[in-house]
């Protein structure tokens, strides 16, 4: 192939100076990596440059962007460059649904996930002489896919492929490694200057007032178009409402760019501004890279930008507002200085600029795993056989797997069945792709492309101060209305305003969808309406695990089949229903907060999901009814779908379940007399101080060992009440072993004979110090201390007047003899002058009577 020249327009860029030194590295097959800063047009220039190359000769150069807009821009960008009317002859581009190329192309700029599917149909990319990874440090999930897929498809297919990592703000050193230690190719370029003003006072609270402000000062203080980062379309609408109450010069046009609007749209935010007229675009992070805005001068930051996070726990994504990284606030403001010098406003102070985090966290660390999880098994490897810059976190890629056995795509070893194999040929996420699949089987084609485009874009539907009706089935109506041939867009539905652009968005899709899957686009000419009560049906193929049950005896809220709670936040006419599928849900705390869903009956789950029940036989504790209650239950995950009473259940689960019972109730639960108190009083102190011996029976020790010594004892029983027939002596006996009893009495015994001939009970209650209680004048003659446990615990005397009541404490019986018996007699005899009261009570005869006999 003959070699081809870069258009004037690229010379003279900042890559262009190193790119002799980027030949270089990539003289012989391998890798590298270009760090080139914001603005020096890497995707551009590289591919052009490189397009002139002998090892390209009759081959094509892959060139990745992150987003969908990028690809075209950049693919059309090249066309120019070269002379041509647009992307489809030297330079071309493939997205999802859209694709211009031909048999002269040897440049295709392709999204992330076309890399995939790619990959996946030809492993050693045929034709192709390198891949080229832009803006790689906006670490995408298909990113770091196909990095770790292209790694080992040259390392096992073609080792002559050549790979260049391209950014402005990567971790280059890391990434190196990743690559055997490929070379790095640093640019510093020649940027535009931009100026940077912070603000004095940090914002607080809703971004858009402070953001029209900042638009306003900037169109007065500056010169040229302005562009404006803000989080998502929702503040990009406020802002535009208040820039236009504030009343926008007359010769400044307002622009939108989000992903989601159409390409004509978008290419009227990107074109440059007519003569005497300027232009306010405000965008997502959608602007951040791979765009050249022409006109643009003024960047306004808001410091904001809005992330999906899913969280393993509940299974689900939600988008969280975040505050901008280093790396992605030094792209914004570069955008300033492509084409001329310009300004930065941020919309942070000095001080919140130095506590900004380095980089954005890669997605594979945050993200929903499903897809990823799919494209490695329909890849043939585990995750562990792949090279990662960061591995797939193990609980995410394991929740992944458990959702993807669930639509049927994994078989027992983990690999991808063949029904999961055509999932991954559709191109969107397997939940869908499933619904795809089952709706065909089940005729609903149709129905089912329109709900995978309803649930793949934002919702349609638009509340008037309040949230919309959740019912998808609305949804459905308001696309079916809109492909009637005697009928325009439906303005609202049911009270909801309809918003256009979104509508016909998912048209598009729907009827894409259902080329795809080589179904005619044609609506029929009277739709079916009574499959719309299948909605729901259809909705629980891609969503299994959201599948939903109404708590009993409340409206609005729900158990999902995953286990988590859901509900309405407001009033909804679904609110009711028994059972429906929750497919978009968001929030964290006890229960998420259900946005759209639709009814589903359970005879169709019992039809469509039979293979993933599960029966199961539940003996357990009902407080409620306080009893042990046994059940059959036919269960869907965490959802109960069918339920009868067990007969015979198996005896030692009942007296399992029994025992939790006890434990709710506590220790008053059991029947203790008098007598087995004492008994577990005695065990309790001979374990404390002989435990080599003897079990700890204390009662938080008996509480949790009630399986070990209670159980054997409960057959037959259900209720508390039950437990009237059950003697603890003899339990309690059988637990340390008849045979130690005799031991048992010895070691801790009941009573004492004390010189009276009195038996004295022991008071074992503080296994510490078991105590008796005695009338002083039983024990004369006993000049020691009693000794329990053979020997090794003396007995605390609670020596008592006449009156039974406590004249001293001791464990020390001589001393007392010795040296307070004296005081203790002056004081007693006194009050007790009948009583006996010894000058020796050493050599006093003992009685248990006022005098001795």
């Amino acid at each position: 192939m003959s070699s081809v020249t870069a258009h004037p327009e690229v010379r003279g860029l900042p890559v262009l100076e190193t790119l002799p030194e980027l030949r270089q590295a990539l003289a012989e097959p391998g890798a590298a990596v270009l760090v080139a800063p914001p603005g020096a047009g890497k995707t551009t220039v590289v591919p052009l440059e490189l397009l002139g190359a002998d090892w390209v000769d009759g081959e094509r150069i892959i060139v990745l962007e992150p987003r969908r807009l990028a690809t075209r821009a950049a693919a059309d960008r090249m066309s120019r460059l070269l002379g041509e009317e647009g992307a489809g002859e030297t330079v071309g581009y493939r997205i999802r649904g859209d694709t211009r190329r031909s048999r002269r192309t040897r440049i295709e700029v392709v999204t992330e996930g076309v890399l995939t599917r790619m990959l996946q149909s030809d492993p050693g990319l045929e034709g192709v002489s390198a891949v080229l990874f832009d803006e790689f440090h906006e670490r995408s999930l298909h990113a770091d896919l196909g990095l770790a897929l292209t790694l080992q498809s040259r390392s096992l297919f073609r080792p002559d492929l050549r790979l260049l990592v391209m950014s402005a703000t990567l971790d280059a050193a890391r990434v190196a490694e990743l690559l055997d230690g490929a070379p790095v190719v640093s640019s510093q370029g020649r940027a535009h200057p931009v100026k940077t003003r912070y603000r004095r006072e940090a914002v607080r609270g809703w971004i858009e007032p402070p953001t029209a402000a900042t638009v306003l000062r900037a169109l007065e203080e500056e010169e040229g178009d302005v562009l404006v980062f803000l989080p998502g379309a929702g503040e990009i609408r406020r802002t535009a409402e208040r820039l236009q109450r504030a009343g926008l010069p007359e010769q400044v046009s307002l622009f939108p760019l989000f992903g989601s609007l159409s390409r004509d749209d978008q290419n009227r935010a990107m074109a440059p501004s007519p003569p005497g007229r300027r232009k306010v675009v405000l965008a997502t992070s959608i602007a951040e890279t791979s765009l050249t805005i022409q006109g643009i001068r003024i960047v306004v930051d808001s410091g904001r930008m809005r992330v999906p996070r899913f969280n393993p726990g509940t299974g689900m994504t939600r988008l969280e507002t975040l505050r901008v990284t280093r790396d992605a606030a030094d792209q914004r403001r570069g955008r300033a200085g492509r084409t001329a010098p310009g300004v930065c406003y941020r919309l942070w102070t000095r001080a919140e600029d130095r506590g900004l985090v380095p980089h954005r966290s890669p997605e594979i660390l945050d993200a929903d795993l499903v897809p990823l999880a799919l494209e490695l098994a329909v890849w043939g490897a585990s995750p562990h056989q792949l090279r990662w810059l960061d591995p797939p976190p193990t609980a995410a890629l394991a929740q992944a797997h458990e959702l993807l056995r669930e639509l049927e795509a994994l078989d027992p070893e983990g690999g991808a069945t063949e029904h999961g194999q055509a999932l991954a040929d559709i191109g969107v996420h397997p939940r869908l792709a499933h619904m795809l699949l089952r709706g065909r089987e089940l005729g609903l084609a149709r129905l089912a492309a329109d709900l995978a485009a309803i649930l793949s874009d934002r919702d349609i539907l638009r509340g008037e101060g309040r949230a919309p009706d959740a019912d998808l089935r609305l949804r459905v109506e308001a696309m079916r209305r809109a492909r009637r041939p005697d009928g325009g867009l439906p303005g609202s539905s049911r009270g909801h305003r309809i918003h256009g652009g979104g509508l016909k968005r998912g048209i598009r899709e729907s009827d894409r969808l259902l080329r795809e899957m080589g179904e005619p686009s044609t609506p029929p000419p009277q739709p079916d309406r009574e499959d719309l009560d299948l909605t729901g049906i259809l909705t629980a193929m891609a969503y299994p695990d959201r599948i939903a049950r109404r708590r009993e005896g409340e409206r609005g809220r729900f158990l999902l089949r995953n286990g988590r709670g859901a509900r309405f936040a407001e009033a909804q006419a679904l609110e009711g229903q028994d059972w429906l599928v929750a497919a978009e849900v968001e929030g964290r705390g006890r229960d998420a907060r259900i946005f759209r869903a639709a009814p589903v009956e359970l005879r169709e789950i019992q039809d469509h999901f039979a293979g993933q029940m599960q029966d199961k036989e539940e003996v357990r504790w009902d407080e409620e009814k306080g009893r042990v209650v046994a059940r059959r239950r036919r269960m869907l995950g965490h959802l109960i779908v069918e339920e009868a009473p067990l007969e015979d259940p198996d005896a030692e689960r009942v007296g399992r379940a029994l025992l939790e019972g006890i434990r709710d109730r506590g220790w008053e639960a059991l029947p203790w007399s008098r007598r087995t108190r004492q008994l577990q009083e005695r065990l309790e102190f001979l374990g404390r101080h002989d435990p080599d011996r003897w079990p700890e029976a204390s009662r938080k020790a008996l509480m949790s060992s009630l399986e070990e010594w209670l159980l054997p004892f409960l057959a037959g029983m259900k209720r508390l009440d039950d437990l009237k027939k059950v003697d603890l002596t003899r339990v309690l006996l059988a637990w340390v072993g008849w045979d130690r009893q005799e031991a048992l009495d010895r070691m801790a015994p009941t009573h004492l004979e004390v010189p009276s001939g009195s038996r004295i009970p022991i008071d074992y209650s503080d296994p510490e110090a078991p105590t008796l209680a005695v009338r002083l004048q039983e024990v004369f003659g006993l000049t020691e201390t009693p000794r329990i446990a053979g020997g090794r615990v003396p007995l605390t005397m609670t020596l008592l007047s006449p009156a039974q009541r406590p004249v001293q404490v001791t464990r020390d019986l001589e001393s007392f003899w010795r040296d307070a018996y004296f005081q203790v007699r002056k004081d007693l005899r006194g009050r007790y002058p009948k009583h006996y009261w010894p000058d020796d009570p050493l050599e006093a005869e003992p009685t248990r009577r006022t005098r001795p006999r």
